[in-house]
């Protein structure tokens, strides 16, 4: 697989988006680990997950406890892998998500993290989510804290605005590493923060990059024959799935863009996968979203 870098380290240019194996409607254990080695085995070496990525109450780290099992039962070395996890979110177990940016919170999270990654630091921490009722530079200072204190290698965010990238680079340095916002064709409204992380050398790590998890949006049981997006016209052109297009215009539309699709098969994370390696042509690209010709 090409690859593409999220501050010194090298990974995949397609990372898997692990909430999917975790949360309402997940696969049992056998099928969620058979999605991970799959991924592997394709050549993802970014894997996202968080500490709120679960279902029930009381099932906090749900997600990160799957991801260390996994690797450990895979066999060879997996020293290559940036698992990538995020504090600051919460879920009570009814289907809604809580938001807690506090400096203590973000360290017991952090702390929780670590033990079951069961790792000494933590490749890539992210901020979930800025809590409004938390000055913004109290929690990216906490994050600065667990740099300094070696408990985590590299820091991200989530969630947010190009001014509160910039904020945070101020505070964190190069530090900083990576921004997580929600981007896909149907929604393309942080084309400024992309911009702003290739100015300041971030990696640009689009969530939702297909348009939702259980399926993606530009796919369907109900989609029309013939296609009804160029997604799907191009897919056809090509042989391939209108996701693996989706994902190889994502990574044409900047070079610091790492899509982290979700998955919940082996089959669509051998998929997702073989974006990497498609190469739009000019042409294609014109018809497809972001340019005067494209369509959504």
């Amino acid at each position: 697989m090409r690859t593409r870098r999220i501050g010194s380290v090298e990974v995949g240019a397609v990372g898997l988006g692990a909430m999917p194996l975790s949360i309402e409607g997940r696969p049992d254990r056998a099928r969620a680990v058979a999605t991970i080695h799959a991924a592997l085995d394709a050549g993802v070496t970014l894997i996202d997950t968080a500490d709120s990525y679960h279902w029930h109450a009381g099932e906090r780290g749900h997600n990160e406890e799957l991801i260390a099992r996994a690797l450990a039962g895979r066999g060879g070395d997996t020293g290559d892998v940036l698992v990538a996890t995020k504090g600051g979110r919460g879920r009570p177990g009814d289907g809604s998500w809580t938001v807690n940016g506090t400096p203590g919170h973000l360290r017991r999270a952090c702390e929780g993290s670590l033990a079951r990654l069961g790792v000494e630091s933590i490749g890539l921490y992210q901020l979930h989510k800025p809590d409004p009722a938390v000055p913004w530079a109290e929690s990216v200072g906490a994050l600065r804290t667990l740099l300094d204190e070696g408990k985590i290698r590299m820091a991200g965010l989530s969630n947010v605005t190009a001014a509160q990238i910039s904020e945070a680079y101020e505070i964190l340095g190069d530090g900083l590493v990576s921004v997580q916002n929600r981007y896909s064709p149907m929604v393309r409204d942080s084309d400024p923060e992309i911009e702003l992380c290739r100015r300041l050398g971030l990696a640009f790590l689009p969530w939702s990059p297909l348009g939702g998890i259980s399926r993606s949006s530009l796919d369907g049981p109900s989609a029309p024959d013939p296609p009804r997006t160029a997604f799907h016209a191009v897919a056809a052109e090509r042989g391939v799935s209108p996701q693996r297009v989706c994902l190889a215009w994502l990574l044409a539309r900047s070079p610091v863009i790492v899509p982290i699709p979700g998955a919940s098969r082996p089959e669509s994370v051998r998929d997702s996968a073989a974006a990497a390696d498609l190469t739009l042509s000019g042409d294609e690209l014109a018809r497809l979203p972001g340019t005067t010709d494209g369509t959504a």
